[in-house]
């Protein structure tokens, strides 16, 4: 029998009905929010027997008898999982597939045991090292004492080599090390550990493995927190730390509190609020918010107050939306971010906090009216401008009628010239044809044109938020010589050309295509969240990722024509390909560490290297 994905495997145990399935062959009655009756598996008479639906388990206070629906389903009736998970599939109307995957042990058992492994380490290290003193004062001065500390599965890395002395005693290879993210190899070539100096955070799938780190660098360095890249067993985009231990609370509550690092979700945890879950290090996905579908229909975010944060907060509330849920925004208090707020106040404080949340458009039409922006024209204008990216990611239709109306109401614009809005922008998406990719990606294998070319088209945008932000990055742009053949989207070239004649503005230009239109439109709505601090860097990455393409293209051309001459005729290609490498990474250093990044993991069978 084919092995079951573990993502389906969770799907199916999340939607499943425990006291259903156990009620047929045990008489269950209610008591609080567990049900009780005889154990099914001592014979017993009294109601020593937990069915706890909030945590999908059942519990014999007699025999210890303990499981999940498909334990359940094995001991009483003598299954085997892949048959206790069919069974129950089936009655919750998931099809499984068959596969053609040979039956046998899961290929990536290796990746969890290499995990597990360095979880144990680090955890050890940050008991018991000398090294680890710094670590872990940092924690008593977040009031997270040792023993807490360790409650929590936190951890310490040390600096040098010696994880990989460690590692290879337990006989763990150096190709596993590097396939689940624990080694990194520099370009010299030497391998070091990936977490050095920091306190290790575990972030688990939904089954509660171990599966990548967070490490939160202690003493001097950048970046201050780092995460495990992509590999087999963990996809950042796609899972969210905490939901393993989050979920039932999540269901029992109706709701997901979703803040924006691991400090705050572990006070929180700490402080007894169970459904709280996080990003991994980077802006809510659209797969991390149809995830939490699963459990709820109700997100309520808690970020920061800063700026960013509240930028943050907005497009990871229309992720929200699209994806079906409703979105409410806490107000955390000037200053402080969640978990600065439960020390202070408490549990209480954070819950009353969560309690006083705003639904995600009302807030905005409240921020907005204490500025001014709901009175003058232009005002208006710009107010609409950062109202109607809300109401259009809004997946439910009465949801969205609702916004609808109360935006007319607010700004005194009719609901059905909004609503023609709206429409028009849909038609200039519907309208505008995919963005032809490189010719040198259409050559290559499916699985990274796409990634590329996301790439590629994201320098392009960068460049485009900082020229609009600003008069003075447009100079910026003419002095540095960028041209409009720098961009390979037609409607890049476009707005490019047009900001680079008249300079920045809210109008759109005369003369667009309907395909720059369009982006006119997406980048206008979009540069409100790019944090002015940040557009210098911004505008540097951006500028010289774009002026550097045309140079790693080509040598990407000489790549593959090394891989097809003839063994005779290499050794002049090759020293071809080492000046150039020598001359671009010199010259362009960011761009070069991003093309090592890719042509690594293109020689790792599709592997994604985010060193």
């Amino acid at each position: 029998m084919s092995r079951i994905p573990d993502e389906l495997i969770e799907q199916v145990r999340d939607a499943a009905d425990l006291v259903g399935i156990i009620g047929e062959s045990v008489e269950l009655k209610r008591t609080g929010t567990d049900y009780r009756g005889p154990c099914p598996f001592h014979g017993g008479t009294h109601r020593n027997f937990a069915v706890v639906p909030r945590k999908g388990m059942y519990y014999c206070y007699v025999c210890h008898a303990a499981g999940d629906v498909f334990t359940y389903l094995m001991k009483r009736y003598g299954m085997d999982y892949p048959t206790a998970v069919r069974q129950v599939a089936a009655r919750v109307g998931i099809t499984i597939p068959e596969q053609t995957e040979r039956a046998g042990p899961d290929p990536r058992e290796p990746l969890f045991a290499a995990v597990a492994a360095a979880q144990d380490w680090f955890h050890r290290q940050l008991r018991e090292s000398p090294t680890a003193e710094p670590a872990r004062n940092y924690l008593l001065g977040r009031e997270i004492p040792l023993e807490t500390a360790g409650e929590l599965g936190l951890g310490w890395a040390p600096g040098g080599a010696l994880f990989l002395d460690e590692m290879k005693k337990l006989g763990l290879a150096p190709a596993v090390l590097r396939e689940a993210g624990l080694t990194a190899e520099r370009e010299d070539g030497r391998v070091v550990p990936r977490f050095r100096n920091r306190i290790t955070i575990p972030i688990h799938d939904l089954r509660g493995r171990v599966v990548a780190f967070g490490g939160r660098l202690i003493g001097p360095g950048e970046p201050k927190y780092l995460n495990s890249p992509e590999s087999p067993v963990f996809h950042k985009g796609s899972q969210l730390y905490n939901l393993h231990a989050a979920k039932q609370a999540i269901r029992r509550d109706e709701r997901a509190l979703l803040v924006e690092g691991y400090f705050d979700t572990l006070r929180l945890v700490l402080a007894g609020i169970e459904g709280v879950v996080a990003p991994l290090g980077t802006s809510l996905t659209g797969e991390q918010a149809q995830l939490l579908t699963r459990f709820t229909r109700h997100v309520v975010i808690c970020y920061d107050s800063d700026a960013p944060g509240q930028k943050a907060a907005f497009r990871a509330a229309d992720e929200c939306l699209r994806a079906g849920l409703r979105v409410s925004v806490a107000s955390i208090p000037e200053g402080k971010d969640p978990d600065d707020l439960v020390r202070a106040q408490g549990a209480a404080g954070m819950q009353q906090v969560v309690d006083d949340a705003l639904d995600v458009l009302e807030l905005k039409l409240t921020l907005l009216e204490r500025r001014g922006m709901l009175s003058g024209i232009e005002e208006r204008r710009a107010a609409l401008d950062r109202l109607l990216p809300t109401v259009r990611a809004t997946k439910d239709p009465i949801q969205r009628e609702i916004y609808l109306s109360t935006i007319a109401e607010r700004t005194g614009v009719g609901k059905e010239v909004l609503a023609a809005e709206l429409e028009r922008e849909r038609t200039l998406r519907q309208a505008a044809p995919p963005p032809a990719a490189p010719p040198e990606a259409r050559v290559q294998p499916s699985a990274g044109p796409s990634r590329a070319a996301s790439r590629a088209s994201g320098d392009e945008r960068s460049l485009l938020f900082a020229l609009l932000a600003s008069p003075d990055w447009v100079a910026r742009a003419r002095a540095d010589g960028v041209t409009p053949d720098w961009f390979d989207r037609a409607e890049h070239r476009e707005i490019f050309a047009a900001l680079l004649g008249s300079g920045p503005g809210r109008v759109l230009p005369d003369g667009l295509s309907h395909e720059g239109e369009l982006a006119w439109s997406e980048l206008k709505e979009s540069v409100a969240s790019f944090d002015p601090e940040r557009m210098g860097d911004t505008y540097e990455a951006a500028r010289e990722a774009l002026e550097a393409r045309p140079h790693f293209r080509e040598l990407d051309k000489l790549m593959r024509a090394i891989e097809r001459a003839p063994a005779g005729a290499k050794d002049d290609l090759i020293k071809e390909r080492d000046r150039r490498r020598a001359q671009l990474s010199k010259k362009y250093p960011a761009a070069w560490k991003r093309w090592y990044a890719r042509r690594r993991g293109a020689g790792s069978q599709g592997r994604r290297a985010t060193e």
